[in-house]
């Protein structure tokens, strides 16, 4: 009986001693977080790579991939290399990679481009022609680059920015009627798989992605350099082994 009446005195005096857990109400405020930019090294070109969603993988990394190995070669002008789109969220692939673009180009300060890179997208013969931001961006980076180059249908965002106006292009094979079709002034080339139009290259896109890059590469550091790539990626190349039209 003692002992009972100990225990209910214990758990008397800890109630009442005891005091109200106050609730924080604190909300707290998620700080954003600065965006970082790819760090860009001077004396080399800058390469920009237009993605969206809807971007085929291929057309997209085997560039990505070539030019990106040109620093590791000695005693040349190395490429720096980034992705440009028209948000900052991550953009899904065709096949369904997530890329988180490097700059933004709606509202981002960007790098002057000596290179842009136009891979084939999803809906490029399509709505992605009606994009005018993006179309607009094409055609500001065109009057200030050294080289646009296209794979697949990214043709066919060059065609709508003028840009191939008077140029000989080609596009991926079952689509050069259709582009054809739709822009009828442009002379566009079938039985090629890339064309070197003055400043333009535009290929047939897929596997032949990395010979149109490789081209690139032996035109602006000769074919020991392009030989040296491809084999770092363990391509046998040889541009005359390729179907390709130069246009002097």
């Amino acid at each position: 009986m003692k002992r009972t009446f100990l225990v209910l005195l214990l758990i008397t005096l800890v109630s009442c001693n005891s005091k109200p857990v106050k609730k924080n109400t604190e909300i707290i405020k998620e700080v954003p977080q600065q965006k970082t930019f790819p760090k860009l090294e001077k004396d080399r070109y800058n390469v920009a790579f237009l993605i969206m969603d809807g971007t085929f993988n291929t057309e997209l990394t085997a560039p990505f991939d070539i030019f990106q190995h040109t620093i590791f070669r000695k005693n040349i002008k190395a490429m720096n290399v980034f992705t440009v789109a028209n948000t900052d969220k991550p953009i899904t692939t065709f096949e369904g990679m997530r890329i988180l673009p490097d700059y933004n180009y709606l509202k981002d300060s960007l790098p002057k481009i000596d290179i842009l890179v136009v891979p084939s997208a999803e809906h490029h013969l399509d709505t992605d022609l009606e994009d005018k931001a993006m179309i607009n961006f094409v055609k500001q980076v065109d009057k200030e680059a050294t080289y646009v180059t296209s794979h697949c249908d990214g043709a066919f965002v060059l065609a709508k920015a003028g840009v191939l106006k008077d140029k000989v292009s080609t596009t991926f094979p079952s689509d050069i009627d259709k582009m054809r079709e739709t822009f009828p002034d442009l002379d566009i080339r079938k039985d090629v798989l890339f064309v070197h139009d003055g400043k333009y290259i535009t290929s047939a896109g897929g596997a032949k992605s990395f010979e149109a890059a490789l081209y690139l590469c032996e035109f602006l550091y000769g074919k020991e350099i392009a030989k040296s790539l491809a084999g770092g990626l363990v391509i046998d190349w040889n541009v005359d082994d390729v179907p390709h039209l130069i246009v002097e």
